[in-house]
């Protein structure tokens, strides 16, 4: 299985159209043997993105035990949620100790979703102060944003800073409520960044749909998108495997499969977005 590499916006680097994601398994404690068995069997399966969040349990940790010697065949991202630059800061130590490494490719605002956020982010003594100082002293090589609340706000994060990269969600729900694809994907595009998709199988709840059978088509779909990669948390290997085979064999979907499939989904689509995780 070969995994076709995209680029990610302007930063010049090449990244796999699927990526590791911090939750599912790697958003626990205690299960050091399976999380690190996890992130080599991906390396091994050549994935090379891969991402945490110090909010995500003890991830970054996994991946601290996991790497060794293989940190530098990966791209390796991670998230602060903290608000205020000295937070910010002291989040990031504790990443870079967690993950033992001196630097991380990407580090991101996490989760951005209210006013509040963006007074307090962008504000004197935000954390934005924070992400800027670590790329100028090499912490970071780039910054990103994430939001999966509100595409407005994700948008004004856009205007107040020139981000590297986006994360967002990526999924048939999308055009039928509170668009992220319609709304945010185009300026970040005219932006020349980085456009990650997340929640792409809905956290896993796609497979409650009546008609589910497979997970395909909501992953090509995702691919389908003006994105370059998409993150995916596993469970364990075969999940992890599943994924790498069907990115193996993406297809672009056509404009008829894409507008079948949202037709499908729109009965659905507010009970699958709205949800407060």
């Amino acid at each position: 299985m070969v995994l076709e590499k995209r680029k990610l916006g302007s930063t010049r680097q090449e990244v796999t159209l699927i990526g590791l994601g911090g939750e599912g398994l790697l958003r626990t404690f205690g299960h050091d043997k399976d999380a690190v068995q996890l992130i080599n069997h991906a390396i091994d399966l050549g994935v090379n993105y891969f991402e945490s969040a110090r909010a995500y349990s003890g991830s970054e940790n996994y991946y601290g035990k996991a790497l060794l010697d293989r940190r530098k065949e990966i791209f390796l991202t991670s998230k602060s949620h903290a608000r205020d630059k000295r937070g910010a800061l002291t989040h990031l130590a504790e990443t870079l100790s967690n993950m033992n490494t001196d630097y991380l490719d990407l580090w991101q605002v996490h989760d951005v979703r209210t006013p509040d956020d963006l007074e307090a982010i962008f504000g004197p003594g935000g954390s934005i102060e924070a992400f800027y100082e670590a790329k100028v002293k090499g912490l970071v090589r780039f910054i990103g944003v994430t939001g999966h609340h509100d595409p407005t706000i994700l948008k004004k994060c856009m205007e107040l800073f020139d981000f590297d990269t986006v994360l967002l969600p990526v999924n048939p729900a999308e055009p039928c409520y509170n668009s992220f694809i319609q709304s945010v994907i185009p300026v970040a595009q005219s932006k020349g960044m980085g456009i990650i998709g997340m929640k792409v199988y809905f956290r896993g709840i796609a497979t409650q749909l009546p008609w589910y059978e497979s997970m395909k088509p909501f992953l090509y779909y995702a691919l389908s998108q003006p994105i370059s990669t998409v993150v995916i948390g596993c469970d364990n290997l075969s999940q992890l495997e599943e994924n790498v085979a069907l990115a193996s064999r993406f297809r672009p979907m056509t404009a008829e499969e894409l507008n079948s499939l949202t037709k499908k989904v729109n009965p659905f689509a507010r009970s699958l977005m709205y949800y407060k995780p």
